[in-house]
C-alpha cells in the first residue's frame, strides 16, 4: 500500500492507496499541535479501518507548511518505521519533468503537474481550488510553463469578513442572480459569479499565448463550488494531487532499489 500526505494550509489530505482506489482523511493544518496530535490522529484512522500500518510500504510527502513538515516527517518514521519521499528539489531531479524554480515551487503544485501529465500526456492548465487558486501549465513534453497565484475563493471571504466591519463570512454557493439582495448573496455574487469570470479569462489567456486550445483540469476542494464551470474544464478530478503524489512516489522507490 501507498500513503501520500499532501500538507495544506488548512487541511493535512491523507491519502491510502489500495486495491486501485483511494481512502482518503483529513486533518486541519495546525502548526501549534504537538507531532503527538498528528501522530495519535493517524494511528486511529488506521485502527478505525481496521488497516495494518505495517502493509504500507510506500510513503510520500508534499508539504508547503514549513511549520509541520518536520513534524509530519517524525510521525512517518515513527510509525511506519520508513523514510518518507519528501518532496523537494532532491526528488525532482529524479523525475521525468522539467520542473520550474525547483527551490521555489511549491510541492503541491509539482504533484498537480505531474498527476495532469501522466493522464493526458499533452500541454494543460491545472486549475487547483484550494486555500490558493493556482494555475500550474505544464507542457506535452513534461514541463513546468508557468503558474498562476491569487487567493481561494475561501480565503477571498474571510478577508472580507476579517477586513471589513460589517461584513461577515457566508457560505460558498452560487447564487441564483448577480444582482445580490442582501449581505449574503451580494458576496457570494461578487466571489463565486466573480471567480467564474476570472477563472475563464485567465485560461483564454494562458491559451492565448502558448497558441493551443489545450484541456484545462479542475482539482482542489472547491472545485465543485463554481458549478457553472463544469463544462469548461474537461475533467474534474479532486484526486489528481494524491494521483500525482502517488506516481511520484512509485517513481522514486522503483528508482531507490
Amino acid at each position: 500500500m501507498l500513503l501520500a500526505l499532501d500538507v495544506g494550509n488548512s487541511d493535512i489530505t491523507m491519502g491510502l492507496w489500495r486495491e486501485n482506489a483511494w481512502k482518503v482523511w483529513r486533518i486541519p493544518s495546525r502548526i501549534d499541535q504537538p507531532e503527538l496530535y498528528y501522530g495519535i490522529k493517524v494511528r486511529d484512522y488506521f485502527l478505525e479501518a481496521s488497516l495494518p500500518i505495517e502493509r504500507v510500504d510506500i510513503i510520500v510527502v508534499s508539504s508547503v507548511v514549513p511549520g509541520l513538515t518536520d513534524k509530519i516527517k517524525n510521525v512517518v518514521r515513527s510509525l511506519f518505521h520508513r523514510e518518507p519521499v519528501m518532496l523537494g528539489p532532491e526528488v525532482y531531479e529524479k523525475l521525468p519533468m522539467e520542473i520550474l524554480n525547483p527551490y521555489e515551487i511549491g510541492s503541491d503544485l509539482v504533484a498537480n503537474a505531474m498527476g495532469a501529465y501522466f493522464k493526458l500526456k499533452q500541454t494543460c492548465i491545472v486549475v487547483d481550488f484550494g486555500t490558493a487558486l493556482t494555475f500550474t501549465t505544464v507542457s506535452g513534453e513534461g514541463k513546468i510553463l508557468g503558474v498562476s497565484i491569487l487567493p481561494g475563493l475561501r480565503t477571498a471571504v474571510r478577508a472580507l469578513s476579517q477586513n471589513t466591519a460589517k461584513l461577515f463570512d457566508v457560505p460558498l454557493e452560487m447564487p441564483t442572480s448577480a444582482l445580490g439582495i442582501n449581505t449574503v448573496t451580494a458576496i457570494q455574487s461578487g466571489i463565486v459569479i466573480g471567480y467564474e469570470g476570472l477563472v475563464k479569462h485567465l485560461v483564454q489567456t494562458i491559451r492565448q499565448e502558448l497558441k493551443t486550445e489545450c484541456p484545462a483540469i479542475a482539482t482542489g476542494g472547491l472545485s465543485f463550488v463554481i458549478t457553472s464551470l463544469k463544462g469548461f474544464f474537461q475533467i474534474v478530478d479532486p484526486m489528481l494531487t494524491l494521483d500525482g503524489l502517488r506516481i511520484i512516489g512509485e517513481l522514486v522507490s522503483e528508482k531507490t532499489k
